[in-house]
């Protein structure tokens, strides 16, 4: 029970302190005058993923580097199957096909890369040198394409004022490095009461308060008519996730892996940005978020089996 209530606190502190660091990290960028276009395109999928970052680099540190592996590989089902699913029952999306046609590619490399590395059973640092690299590509890549973008991102999820901007990004870092330390001890002890390895406890419950962040900011552009700005930092995310966190996991830490398990979330992965894909319209539907929380049903239910 009280590792239960250990992981309640990080993942409510996990939650608190990603929705700070956010507001405050694009508001902050906008301020240095870092062009808009690079700020939606890498700036918010980056804050969004602060709060993997604390479990990883808290795991990795702390000897348990499959707690934010299974938090970065879960975390980008979650995503897309959960967040960007609940998001298109509110309204339906119009794409935009320049970032899509970016970052998509990326978004699939990437589980695709992690299924070749693991074939000796383990993500050893010249694998997090491979990642970080694939990682730098395709950050290159989006900041030469989106300097003379058009977005309304730092309007609708950044802090426009400069001090409070600082003190959120400040506060939201502070309650990022507690959550991560609470959330990988309590996930160690969970897993150890229940049998469970700590893969799939960062793949369930993990995944799902650090996903909190994505969640937040999609909902908000959406609501506010401006629902590319969730899927453009919906998919950054998950390639900031599987390249850079991972990538730095295992620089840190090599993590031995159980194939069954990380499989199944690489797979589910993919499937799923399938749905990402736009049709000739480029509207993505009720019908297709139906389909991605159907899929993530499957993935946890699958999951829960293999285990």
């Amino acid at each position: 029970m009280a590792d239960v209530v250990l992981l309640s606190f990080g993942v409510l502190a996990a939650a608190a302190g990603g929705e700070l660091f956010v507001r405050g990290a694009v508001g902050v960028a906008a301020w240095l005058r870092v062009p808009p276009g690079i700020i939606g395109a890498t700036v918010a999928a980056f804050a969004t993923s602060t709060p993997e970052f604390s479990v990883a680099i808290n795991g990795a540190t702390t000897g348990h580097p499959q707690i934010p592996l299974g938090d970065a590989l879960g975390s980008n089902v979650t995503n897309i199957g959960l967040v960007l699913g609940l998001t298109l029952l509110l309204a339906p999306l119009a794409t935009n096909r320049g970032a899509i046609r970016r970052d998509l590619p990326f978004a699939f490399a990437a589980p695709v890369i992690t299924l070749l590395l693991l074939a000796d059973g383990e993500l050893g640092r010249v694998d997090g040198a491979v990642f970080l690299a694939v990682f730098a590509t395709w950050l290159v890549i989006a900041v030469l394409e989106a300097r003379r973008a058009r977005t309304a991102t730092v309007s609708i999820i950044g802090e426009t004022r400069p001090r409070r901007a600082i003190l959120m990004s400040a506060g939201g870092l502070l309650l990022l490095g507690l959550a991560g330390r609470l959330i990988v001890l309590a996930a160690k002890g969970i897993g150890e009461d229940l049998g469970i390895d700590s893969f799939m406890v960062g793949a369930t419950l993990v995944a799902v308060g650090t996903s909190a962040p994505e969640l937040a900011t999609t909902v908000v552009a959406s609501l506010r008519g401006h629902a590319e700005i969730g899927l453009g930092t919906l998919v950054g995310s998950n390639i900031f996730n599987n390249l850079w966190i991972v990538g730095v996991t295992a620089l840190i830490a090599p993590i031995g892996v159980q194939w069954r398990e990380v499989t199944t979330a690489l797979v589910a992965c993919m499937l799923l940005l399938l749905l990402v894909i736009p049709g000739s319209a480029g509207i993505l539907g009720r019908r297709r978020g139906l389909g991605m929380l159907g899929g993530y049903g499957i993935y946890i239910a699958v999951l829960l089996f293999v285990a």
